[in-house]
């Protein structure tokens, strides 16, 4: 079954909810339908974007319109990996490629991307095997082998997003 965001501005959250499945197998039980995604998607969206984050640390709040700030996803990652990550500007798409490297199972990286005037959309890097990197993509649902060559060319073609702009990954 395909998990989708449950609206536009919820690709971070859904991003973040599929993260979580891949790193607790009794949530991934618990989170299994198209219904039950969509609700911890928007429950999410709304605690990354208030005053306190999931752990009930204080963080800057954000207007939901604008969909995940990056440092919220940030620090999301860090929380349910227990590893640090950083969020890296990566518009020369070579560096977009080169801050994936880091990604395994256990330690996946949220990309913002979009046009080339602004990031409008988030996509998680869940590992990266030889030259393509497996990639959730919230507004189909569809896990994607997505090729080095669409990264450092800006031909991503993900939800119609083609450049890198942001890309939040464990520190090196």
């Amino acid at each position: 079954m395909r998990l989708r965001q449950p609206d536009r501005r919820s690709c971070g959250a859904a991003s973040l909810v599929m993260a979580r499945r891949l790193a607790r197998p009794h949530y991934a039980g618990l989170v299994r339908d198209q219904d039950t995604f969509a609700h911890e998607a928007a429950t999410l969206h709304r605690r990354l974007t208030s005053l306190a984050d999931t752990a009930g640390g204080w963080q800057v709040p954000w207007t939901r319109a604008l969909g995940t700030p990056p440092w919220a996803v940030a620090r999301e990652l860090r929380l349910l990996t227990g590893v640090p990550y950083a969020v890296r500007v990566v518009r020369w798409r070579r560096r977009a490629w080169s801050s994936l490297e880091h990604v395994a199972p256990a330690r996946p990286a949220a990309v913002f991307v979009g046009d080339r005037l602004l990031p409008r959309h988030v996509v998680l890097v869940t590992d990266v095997e030889h030259e393509h990197a497996r990639t959730y993509e919230p507004a189909s649902g569809l896990d994607l082998r997505v090729a080095r060559e669409r990264w450092e060319g800006g031909d991503l073609r993900l939800a119609g997003w083609d450049r890198p702009w942001l890309v939040v990954s464990p520190r090196r």
